[in-house]
């Protein structure tokens, strides 16, 4: 925080005079690193002017959780040997995660070694080829932050030949790529390799596959793997970054810009280990594996340019939020100062910025609150009331305080939440209608089950929606043998006929008849019978 000078003296006496002086002996602020500064002018005196700000940038890696994926795929349970993909005769290590000095935990991946020995996560060993040696491993920081540095990958005994890094934005429900990495891009996932320098400002948001790292280049050489943020963003401010005016113009209009530097959770998918640049020999299995001694990731809170620290508490990282916001990422007004939406902090005009703060309800319409999810209310002459107009983020009602049809409330969220309503998603082949309950329950059709109708219950088959069954193995419902074809239809054995089989079929002349077929025959055989005998009896004798 600092005091930016303007014309005139302070007024003695004030405390907030006093306040100021003190200020005015602080280090000018730098980029986006203070909030607001104690300025004095003439007509006002001191008073406080807010600017865009956000945290400075620190090591991420000290407040993550992580998961490794699938059970099992560490080593140690069961011991196992290693050796050398350079020389499989050089077995180096054993890993066994009873003994504490042997074992491989995830966690030593993000440890401090300072002069001491190299400490890694490893992976089982690729005894069960030709089936694939994958391993997903999750970093979570149940928080939103902003990358600053490229993203550094350290393996030991060889960068993995294939492997994707991923990405979400919402906390690990969804995912997406972030790069691709293999020795043969058109093989591996049918791309073209690329580089970050082969990108343009019009391109520099794509998804590329990139074979830098993925060659074999020694047991000893090239460790490190890298996501390149910064070459991304000189695609805008120059090789040196020298002009980041001209990013942070970019990033003020492009919310895509900006997100792509943003998650909250990095997934490493590892999808087949270094093999040393040949074919994976079967005889030494214990060579292939992964070991990851080192992640390093660089970035800030996001705090919407609503913050200049963050602090850990509780397990978590938290904003403190300035300009009348709050929430984990400074995302909302706080109650009260919502006489207009939220907006995020603005890096225009460089280098303060604007703070967008949010605004103390007006005494216009002190009775109008929107709970953030409009900024216009109307009075309604007839009614004697005032309401707000055209509410946003799927809401409705005089105050915006109720969900538009088809949504339903998010019970997790706060009424000012953007995320406070939530799309029924009725399934249309179930369910009645599109709308649903407040616990977002859809109503189903007969039949028809699950919190979206999309499931059918006992007794019925799903076939574009939900049939009762025309049959059941359990109940043994087809007879004469016959069995029952997903619930829909009976398969009867030859001879029969029918929906549960229950009919025979004859044809003597092929010699097709059954049990079913004879009984239903006998009475005509007993009158061909009979017929045959009056003839015979009333033949003349010879």
């Amino acid at each position: 925080m600092c005091v930016r000078s303007a014309r005139g003296t302070m007024r003695s006496g004030s405390m907030l005079q006093l306040a100021a002086l003190v200020y005015s002996l602080l280090s000018a602020r730098s980029q986006y690193d203070s909030c607001k500064s104690l300025v004095n002018t003439d007509d006002a005196g001191p008073s406080w002017e807010f600017y865009a700000c956000q945290p400075r940038a620190m090591a991420m890696k000290r407040y993550l959780r992580v998961k490794v994926e699938p059970p099992g795929v560490t080593c140690g349970n069961p011991p196992e040997r290693f050796c050398a993909l350079g020389n499989p005769y050089m077995c180096f290590s054993e890993c066994d995660s009873s003994n504490p000095d042997l074992a491989h935990p995830p966690k030593l991946m993000f440890d401090q070694e300072n002069n001491g020995p190299v400490t890694y996560w490893q992976s089982v060993t690729w005894s069960k080829y030709p089936e694939p040696l994958l391993a997903n491993i999750t970093l979570s920081w149940n928080k939103s932050i902003q990358l600053t540095e490229n993203i550094v990958i350290t393996f030991e005994a060889g960068r993995p030949t294939t492997m994707i890094l991923e990405k979400s934005l919402n906390y690990g429900r969804t995912w997406q790529p972030y790069q691709y990495y293999a020795e043969d891009c058109m093989e591996a996932f049918r791309m073209e390799a690329k580089n970050v320098r082969d990108l343009s400002p019009v391109t520099a948001l794509q998804v590329i596959c990139t074979e830098d790292y993925s060659k074999w280049v020694g047991f000893e050489n090239e460790k490190n793997l890298h996501f390149e943020v910064k070459e991304r963003f000189a695609i805008f401010a120059g090789t040196l970054l020298q002009n980041m005016e001209a990013l942070y113009k970019r990033m003020d209009i492009n919310k895509g810009l900006r997100d792509f530097f943003t998650l909250t959770d990095l997934r490493i998918r590892l999808i087949k280990p270094a093999t040393g640049g040949t074919f994976v020999q079967r005889k030494y299995l214990n060579t292939y594996f992964y070991a990851i001694s080192n992640v390093e990731i660089m970035g800030r809170c996001k705090c919407n340019m609503h913050a200049n620290s963050c602090h850990f508490k509780d397990g978590n990282l938290m904003c403190e939020c300035e300009h009348n916001t709050t929430g984990q990422d400074c995302g909302k007004c706080r109650k009260n100062y919502k006489a207009k939406s939220w907006r995020p902090g603005s890096y225009n005009p460089y280098p303060m910025g604007t703070a967008n703060s949010c605004v103390a309800a007006s005494s216009a319409y002190g009775n109008c609150e929107c709970y953030g999810h409009s900024n216009r209310c109307s009075y309604i002459e007839y009614l004697k009331i005032v309401t707000c107009v055209s509410c946003k983020h799927n809401t409705r009602g005089q105050h915006c305080q109720h969900c538009r049809l088809g949504y339903y409330r998010n019970a997790s969220a706060e009424l000012d939440d953007e995320n406070v309503c939530i799309e029924c998603n009725c399934n249309q082949l179930g369910s009645r209608h599109d709308r649903c309950n407040e616990t977002g329950h859809c109503e189903c059709k007969a039949g028809a089950t699950g919190l979206k109708c999309e499931d059918c219950k006992p007794g019925y088959y799903w076939r574009l929606g939900c049939f009762p069954n025309v049959c059941d193995n359990e109940l043994l419902l087809c007879q004469n043998g016959g069995t029952c074809h997903q619930n829909q239809r009976c398969v009867c054995p030859k001879g029969y006929t029918g929906v549960l089989c229950e009919a025979g079929s004859c044809d003597p002349e092929g010699g097709n008849c059954n049990a079913a077929c004879t009984s239903l025959l006998s009475p005509w055989v007993a009158l061909f019978s009979a017929l045959t005998m009056l003839l015979l009896l009333a033949s003349p004798y010879e």
